[in-house]
């Protein structure tokens, strides 16, 4: 069987793809370096990210379709669905090997279910900037989790940049154990080596938050139980616009974790 493996990364990712022509052979099954699938049979094949190899698999697919198609590859990618990289590859394949831009052939049945996909990933993605709640650490850093079904903090990190420039925060996904911290002028991806963060409550632990933090989410909470018109409660439309499993990162659904 033909396994190859890569870095997870989309750059990695490119870079198999860019191998798989040099070397005219395409691989029945993608792993990543520490999967377990990698043998030591000849067939198999370790691919290392590089960058100037990615850079030309991203231009020739500019050349060949729309920006929206890249993106849509780029969000596709980030759902981490089983053989993602396989459909990845399927679709590009057909890019290239195809006289005309396919992007819009929803005849194709993988077009339609890569385009499908994106869109779930990217709809999660614009939940991740809803229900966003900052919690202030005692070094003036504001801290951000998220536990999100698709790898989306890629797409959201931009959002942040612009909206909170003036200001250091962190985003941290605590499903996959990293984040992205911005200190006014750069971003870069971060991961925690301790655990500073309560897995039910999504909250910081007290010996790093800010002395008036615990007072803000409680006004926040006063505040949001103030305006909430009891005779209107629609749970059923509440769970459908607020899914459950954002409410533990939420400090006005506290207490209803507790009941």
């Amino acid at each position: 069987m033909n396994i190859w493996a890569y870095d997870k990364t989309f750059e990695g990712f490119l870079s198999l793809v860019f191998e798989c022509y040099d070397r005219k052979t395409f691989p029945e099954i993608i792993s990543g370096f520490a999967d377990g699938n990698i043998s030591v049979f000849p067939e198999d094949y370790k691919v290392d990210s590089d960058k100037n190899k990615a850079g030309r698999v991203w231009k020739g697919l500019q050349k060949k379709t729309s920006d929206a198609s890249c993106q849509m590859l780029f969000s596709a990618f980030l759902s981490e669905i089983p053989d993602i990289e396989l459909r990845l590859l399927n679709y590009i394949r057909t890019v290239f090997d195809s006289p005309e831009n396919i992007e819009l052939n929803f005849g194709n049945e993988n077009t339609l279910e890569l385009l499908k996909l994106s869109k779930k990933v990217s709809r999660e993605a614009h939940r991740t900037l809803m229900f966003v709640r900052f919690q202030k650490t005692a070094d003036d850093i504001y801290y951000a989790s998220f536990d999100p079904k698709y790898n989306v903090l890629p797409l959201s990190v931009r959002h942040f940049e612009r909206r909170f420039a003036d200001q250091k925060w962190i985003i941290y996904d605590t499903n996959r154990n990293y984040g992205f911290y911005y200190d006014l002028e750069n971003t870069q991806e971060v991961i925690f080596t301790e655990n500073s963060v309560n897995p039910v409550t999504g909250q910081i632990n007290e010996e790093i938050m800010a002395k008036d933090e615990k007072l803000f989410q409680e006004l926040w909470k006063t505040y949001f139980d103030s305006t909430c018109i009891r005779e209107r409660i629609n749970p059923k439309l509440h769970m459908q616009f607020l899914p459950k499993r954002f409410w533990k990162y939420l400090p006005e659904k506290q207490r209803n974790l507790k009941k």
